[in-house]
């Protein structure tokens, strides 16, 4: 028999809500944020901006050392508007949380950069727009395949030297540059120190088995052009579902290949999802699973390369030009100055990781 009146609800404990948006744009709330967002949020954040949607799992890859502090941190910044989130819909199961920039976020961003929220090109309404973007799909697909990279790098380091991803831009900032000849999925650059720093550059094509494979091998025919205006041959990677999509795939793209000018200035290399060791703690792209179109390595033990021994399978290619990674005014992307509607290019590694400090008087 229950002898007391007192109601569970007042038992509980208050839960702190989110910031209505009126509130997250405030002197206030962005004072409070200057006390509590460390390098690492700041760092998500640019990611982001850049990127436009990181899973729960994709983030605690690039970040995290645990899913517990990966969806902890999550909550503390969707609770202060600098993230928003969704959950898109599946027929079974349940899709993983997904994760934009929020407008508290993008505030911030903009006054790191000395630039009006405006300037950066952001809405939230359109941010939020991908949950229902027909490219949802493709573009969590192309962010899998470099958080895989960085979470490599992150947990796994070879006996005798470092790899890292020393770049990592969207299709965005891929468009900006090349939109005019090609555009890639996204670019990528690969650093390998073994004593010496040795790098690998790319431009990756990302196949999900929904385009018809005479489009995937058109598509050298873009690079090609950009090979011959820019006069850099840089590799093109196509990673595709499963290893039948990729020999359909390897077919159509050898007759394009063939028919190049210069085929030399379009080096390819293909590889499949499902070739991806499964017992491996942190599979990765990084992994033998490479094949190249053409190689002049008939003499190599194996047919497939790890992504910093592809240079190998070219060996007249020139190393990656400094100017690779430069931003739109030409400076590198770490030190550029920001215009509108684009901001640097966000390191691919995190900083390193801080205590979240949280003030005791949080009024």
């Amino acid at each position: 028999m229950i002898t007391t009146t007192t109601r569970q609800h007042i038992l509980r404990g208050h839960l702190p809500g989110r910031r209505t948006g009126r509130a997250a744009s405030s002197v206030e709330h962005q004072a409070m944020l200057a006390s509590r967002l460390t390098a690492r949020d700041k760092w998500l954040l640019a990611l982001l901006h850049e990127h436009r949607v990181l899973t729960t799992a994709q983030i605690q890859d690039a970040a995290f050392p645990s899913g517990r502090s990966a969806r902890q941190r999550l909550r503390d910044l969707y609770l202060w508007r600098a993230v928003s989130r969704f959950q898109p819909f599946r027929q079974l199961g349940s899709a993983p949380m997904h994760y934009v920039l929020g407008p508290a976020g993008a505030a911030v961003l903009a006054a790191e950069h000395g630039l009006e929220v405006k300037e950066l090109g952001y809405r939230h309404d359109r941010v939020m727009g991908i949950a229902h973007n027909q490219r949802l799909a493709h573009t969590v697909g192309v962010n899998d395949f470099f958080t895989s990279l960085i979470a490599r790098t992150r947990h796994t380091l070879a006996a005798s030297r470092t790899e890292a991803p020393v770049a990592w831009w969207s299709e965005s900032r891929c468009a900006r540059h090349f939109g005019d000849l090609v555009i890639p999925d996204g670019y990528g650059r690969w650093r390998t120190d073994g004593g010496t720093a040795e790098e690998v550059e790319w431009f990756l094509e990302f196949d999900t088995g929904t385009e018809s494979l005479t489009k995937v091998g058109r598509k050298l025919t873009g690079y090609a052009r950009l090979a011959e205006s820019t006069g850099i041959a840089t590799p093109v990677l196509v990673w595709l579902p499963t290893t039948r999509r990729e020999a359909g795939a390897r077919t159509a793209l050898a007759r394009v290949h063939a028919d190049l000018d210069n085929p030399r200035a379009v080096p390819v290399a293909t590889a499949a999802a499902n070739l991806l060791d499964p017992t491996s703690p942190h599979p990765s792209p990084a992994e033998a699973v490479w094949l190249p179109l053409t190689s002049a390595r008939a003499d190599r033990a194996g047919p497939r390369y790890r992504l910093a021994d592809l240079a190998d399978a070219w060996p007249s290619l020139p190393p990656p030009a400094d100017t690779a990674t430069t931003d739109d005014q030409g400076e590198t992307g770490d030190s550029a100055a920001a215009s509108p509607y684009r901001l640097p290019p966000p390191n691919p590694t995190p900083p390193p990781a801080t205590p979240n400090r949280v003030p005791r008087n949080n009024n």
